[in-house]
């Protein structure tokens, strides 16, 4: 461990569990409550809490602490002592979805603390192929509002979430998910030469599918291509969630075959907070 590390838990351990909403951080005085901010965000990463319980956190430390240096960000050890301080202020039990921030403009560090929505087992999904409207494909943060605008299109024709494509048709992601389907027995998801951002839910899928000898390919495949195919969208909040309908289409759901073995499987995956 290194000895900013060291030194960031010794800082943590001082710190009082923050409330709900937005707080702001500095090196001297941690977390506070702060105004709620809108604006542009240069980088976010969220994940699900349940009880004290995380998947992949340190998956999302690395996205975010990477994500931030690429964008010219604070040093690397501000960034350290803030993602302890967050990690102290979590609340260890009930279920929540926290958002770590940094702010465009002030490169404030920011902890948006809130409660989990309701979990959904399954997913209907806007059949209507939408042009992808990020500028940053390949990091959260900076198009949340535009895919906000495009979830907000799908709720309008009653779907949950809407499939987003390149130029070419192929899809690459949801709005809030990666998309993984099945080819018979091979686990597919697009190419990463495509603009995808690299989820962390997804990863953990891949990984797991290695171990078990399950073939994974990357293949560019259309909406209409997924007809009749088993397709999950996958989230670091609901985890696996099968396609149930795809609203407005003719495409058929494949039968979610897979789907309850591998989610009980991720669901086992959370690992405890840091004893801080």
């Amino acid at each position: 461990m290194t000895q900013t590390m060291t030194q960031a838990m010794t800082r943590a351990t001082t710190r009082a569990t923050v409330v709900e909403g937005l707080s702001g951080w500095t090196s001297a005085g941690g977390l506070a409550p702060a105004a709620e901010a809108g604006g542009r965000l240069l980088v976010a990463d969220s994940w699900l809490v349940r009880d004290g319980r995380v998947r992949g956190l340190e998956r999302h430390r690395e996205r975010f602490l990477r994500a931030c240096g690429e964008c010219s960000g604070p040093p690397l050890r501000r960034l350290v002592e803030f993602w302890w301080d967050v990690t102290a202020a979590l609340p260890r039990s009930g279920e929540w979805f926290p958002r770590v921030e940094l702010a465009a403009g002030s490169l404030e560090l920011r902890l948006l603390l809130r409660p989990a929505p309701q979990l959904e087992p399954d997913i209907r999904v806007w059949a209507a192929g939408q042009p992808d409207p990020r500028t940053v494909p390949r990091r959260k943060g900076p198009d949340l509002d535009a895919l906000a605008r495009v979830r907000r299109r799908a709720s309008g024709a009653g779907a949950t979430e809407a499939v987003l494509v390149a130029s070419s048709g192929a899809v690459l992601e949801a709005a809030t998910a990666s998309v993984l389907w099945w080819e018979d027995d091979t686990l597919c998801l697009p190419p990463p030469r495509l603009p995808v951002l690299a989820g962390v839910t997804g990863q953990l899928i891949q990984e797991r599918a290695h171990r078990l000898g399950v073939r994974v390919v990357h293949r560019e495949r259309t909406p209409a291509e997924l007809d009749g195919r088993e397709v999950w969208l996958v989230n670091a909040l609901h985890g696996i969630r099968p396609v149930t309908a795809w609203v407005g289409g003719p495409f058929i759901p494949g039968p979610a075959v897979r789907a309850a073995e591998w989610r009980r499987w991720l669901d086992s995956m959370g690992e405890p907070l840091p004893r801080i």
